[in-house]
């Protein structure tokens, strides 16, 4: 890396499509992969390249976020000169705003970004699954004399109407975005990875934020505005590794089991591309005489003494004997009871599961509050939830944050939402 560059990266979303996952926590907090966190993805990816001028800008429930980032040692972030920096919101002298759009919260960043003065500015979402080494990005940001560079990857085009959608000449150079199209001209879809010179960056920012009609948005406004202007040499930069949008429940459940297959696409056993995290120190995993383990990944502090397969373990989850837990995501420091059937199940962290318990039961029902958010036969258990002896949940269903076991009345019918009595 030879060029001066600072990562920003955007870690203030609510993500409400992940439903009770983010309830209490930001979408880039969210624990993934047995043992990371989201964020780690796109954090790893800045140290891997040779970036250690990072921002991160939060907004949503920052505190879980904050405690894990740290001071940043655990990704070498922990510098004199550089490292990381947590970015709020913050009250200046003549107005107090939280951050109204991507390209607002940039803005209100200007400061921070002068003092590094930095040649490249690298703008990154803290809520992707990816590995990519943004120094070939940024190699051709200058090979095209490009004042932005916007990464993309080609979808398919029956779903390119999902995506904001890149238009580009015979040269690469973006000539018409479209945002999310009935009729897409290309398949050429946004990562939300954005590499722009400084200077002019910053210019379009300041004229942005005065700009009454704008919503402060680089997908919506920013990117846009440039193109339908030709105000700016704007390229597409096409990156063909692996890639995730986590967004929703049925993805990032998806994007989890992937990491079961023999030939993953995301590698975490790569010595050349590492990714870092922050967790506890746990003892060796223990299995008994009568486990079975297939296809799946086990975390330190583990113990199993019944039958896991296609599934994810985080750090310390017991299993009890006779349990068989299958195509399901349990997260740090749950206890699963003897004799219990889950299935397709995603388990928030410290989760208390009794003896005899069946997860993901009968025919599957649309969710009767929300069927956007809890669907796909998935059954969603929120954090520090006690579930008694004996309880059957259905399919679509989720059991919020704090349940107790008194709430609990035998079965929840598939489509059902159990909430805490206080919320």
């Amino acid at each position: 890396m030879t060029k001066s560059v600072v990562a920003m990266i955007l870690a203030g979303g609510q993500g409400t499509r992940l439903g009770l996952l983010t309830d209490e926590v930001a979408k880039p907090a969210v624990p993934f992969g047995g043992k990371y966190r989201i964020i780690d993805f796109t954090l790893s990816n800045c140290v891997n390249s040779g970036i250690f001028d990072v921002g991160i800008l939060t907004q949503y429930r920052p505190h879980v976020l904050s405690k894990h980032i740290g001071i940043g040692r655990h990704w070498d972030l922990d510098r004199k000169d550089g490292g990381v920096v947590m970015l709020p919101p913050f009250q200046g002298r003549s107005d107090a705003d939280w951050y109204s759009g991507t390209a607002n919260a940039i803005y209100q960043n200007i400061d921070f970004i002068d003092s590094l003065n930095p040649e490249i500015v690298l703008i990154l979402s803290g809520d992707h699954i990816y590995a990519m080494d943004y120094n070939e990005i940024i190699d051709f940001h200058f090979s095209k004399m490009a004042d932005g560079t916007i990464a993309c990857m080609r979808v398919p085009i029956s779903e390119a109407s999902r995506f904001g959608l890149m238009v580009t000449n015979f040269e690469g150079r973006i000539t018409e975005f479209q945002e999310k199209p009935q009729q897409p001209k290309s398949n050429l879809a946004s990562l939300g990875i954005y590499v722009f010179t400084w200077n002019f960056l910053k210019e379009k920012l300041i004229e942005d934020a005065h700009d009454q009609n704008s919503g402060h948005d680089f997908g919506k406004n920013i990117i846009p505005k440039i193109v339908s202007e030709d105000s700016g040499r704007l390229f597409a930069f096409s990156f063909e590794g692996y890639w995730r949008d986590v967004g929703t429940l049925q993805a990032y459940w998806e994007s989890n089991l992937e990491l079961t297959r023999p030939v993953p696409g995301l590698n975490l056993h790569d010595p050349t591309w590492r990714f870092y995290t922050h967790s506890e120190e746990y003892p060796p995993a223990y299995f008994s005489s009568g486990a079975k383990i297939r296809s799946s990944l086990i975390s330190e502090g583990c113990e199993v003494h019944g039958i896991v397969e296609n599934s994810l373990l985080f750090q310390g989850v017991k299993v009890g004997k006779d349990s068989i837990i299958k195509d399901s995501v349990i997260m740090t420091n749950c206890i699963i009871g003897q004799n219990c059937t889950i299935e397709k199940a995603i388990i928030s962290e410290r989760t208390i599961i009794g003896n005899n318990v069946q997860l993901g039961i009968g025919e599957e029902k649309p969710n009767k509050i929300s069927p956007e958010i809890y669907n796909g036969g998935l059954v969603v258990v929120g954090s520090d939830v006690k579930i008694p002896d004996g309880v059957k949940i259905g399919k679509n269903t989720a059991i919020w944050n704090y349940v107790r076991e008194s709430q609990f009345k035998g079965v929840v019918l598939s489509g059902e939402i159990l909430y805490p009595e206080e919320r």
